[in-house]
């Protein structure tokens, strides 16, 4: 049997020191090793996401916080601006017409960027306009947005940015506190290499007394309340104990390797799957602003992506996503974010390239790989040409 391997973008694999973490005993979250533990994960969650507010765990999925953020820091009525490049930009459209919020969508081509102008266009043509809702990264497309300008923007008019980093933090650089962002968001299950069931969100100061303004009625994501829970190292209710202790592992490495090289290598491995994909002759979905950790490639046409993607998993047992709603069947989504390594990304080109020719494509490339780890090498260069690994 062929070695899983989970080229998702989310969920990503675990280290082992994360999945033996997950193998210990229960401890109780009310008692002092467990906040302990908190208050260690509070700082290395700061050190992750760029600040130095406190950052609130939820046990949810990445939605939870999506939520959170939206029912927290709006009440019904309010008007926000939702950039919809994707499936996840109209989650946010999703949550907040829930919440009864006036909604100014800002809908893109599927695999399209947003503008700073265009976000500036609308900000002066909806004066009453609250927050922008975004997506760092666009985990449906690959799309990367230019969410340091709009957030820059965004604080010289008084307008909250809440930002979906679910597919950016810990892949690609968000600094919260540098970028002026109001509220960053993410989940455990992609960057941060644990398994799917925590949240995490941070406040801004500017958030925290809109959030204190609005004094939301939710009972669960009820923010103000888990800010004050965790200061004091718990949480609100009972938490996932065993992914938060197993969260501190994933801090370490984080701290041990220092954001610069992770994200270098995070880069690298981008610039691989890419040049890959390039050699073969299939065409990319996004060309320009795309992400790192995540990349989008169109099919041939006649290919059936459902297909191709179960006998990937079935032969060569490397488990890849497949587009959603329109392009269901018509695109690939690489995953490799999180504990993903170069020889995982050469098996995933190989399976797709073998499959895609058995099922009718056509590709005369016979140096793919080499182009592949020719630019992954070239990344991980410095400016002096030294290795940085």
């Amino acid at each position: 049997m062929d070695k899983l391997r989970l080229l998702t973008p989310g969920p990503t694999p675990l280290p082992e020191e994360v999945r033996l973490t997950l193998a210990k005993d229960m401890i109780h979250h009310r008692k002092q090793g467990f906040k302990d533990i908190m208050f260690r994960v509070q700082k290395g969650l700061q050190y992750l996401f760029g600040t130095n507010q406190p950052i609130m765990t939820l046990t949810s999925s990445g939605t939870g916080a999506m939520n959170a953020a939206v029912t927290g820091l709006f009440s019904p009525g309010e008007t926000v601006l939702v950039v919809e490049a994707g499936k996840f930009g109209q989650r946010w459209s999703d949550i907040a017409q829930a919440h009864k919020l006036e909604v100014v969508a800002l809908p893109l081509e599927w695999g399209s960027a947003v503008k700073p102008k265009e976000v500036e266009n609308a900000l002066s043509r909806w004066s009453d306009i609250s927050g922008v809702l975004i997506q760092a990264s666009e985990t449906s497309t690959g799309v990367l947005h230019p969410v340091q300008d709009i957030a820059r923007l965004c604080s010289r008019k008084g307008i909250l940015t809440v930002v979906d980093g679910i597919s950016a933090v810990g892949v690609s650089p968000c600094p919260m506190d540098e970028w002026n962002i109001d509220c960053l968001i993410t989940g455990s299950q992609k960057g941060m290499m644990l398994p799917p069931g925590l949240a995490f969100i941070a406040l801004s100061e500017a958030a925290l007394k809109k959030a204190e303004a609005v004094k939301s009625q939710n009972f669960y994501f009820n923010l103000l309340s888990e800010r004050e829970k965790c200061l004091s190292g718990q949480t609100l209710f009972t938490p996932a104990i065993n992914l938060i202790v197993a969260l501190e592992e994933c801090l370490k490495y984080f701290q041990g390797h220092g954001l610069e090289k992770i994200y270098k290598r995070q880069w690298a491995m981008t610039c691989m799957v890419r040049a890959g994909i390039d050699s073969l002759g299939l065409e990319l979905l996004v060309r320009e602003n795309y992400t790192w950790g995540l990349t989008s490639v169109k099919l041939p046409p006649g290919l059936d992506g459902v297909k191709l993607l179960d006998t990937v998993a079935s032969e060569y047992n490397v488990i890849m996503a497949g587009g959603q709603n329109h392009l269901k069947g018509k695109i690939v989504r690489m995953g490799h974010m999180g504990y993903v390594d170069w020889p995982d990304l050469l098996a995933g080109l190989h399976a797709l390239r073998s499959v895609i020719i058995r099922q009718g494509g056509y590709s005369a490339s016979r140096d793919y790989l080499e182009k592949a780890m020719a630019a992954y090498e070239q990344a991980m260069k410095d400016i002096t040409g030294n290795e940085t690994v």
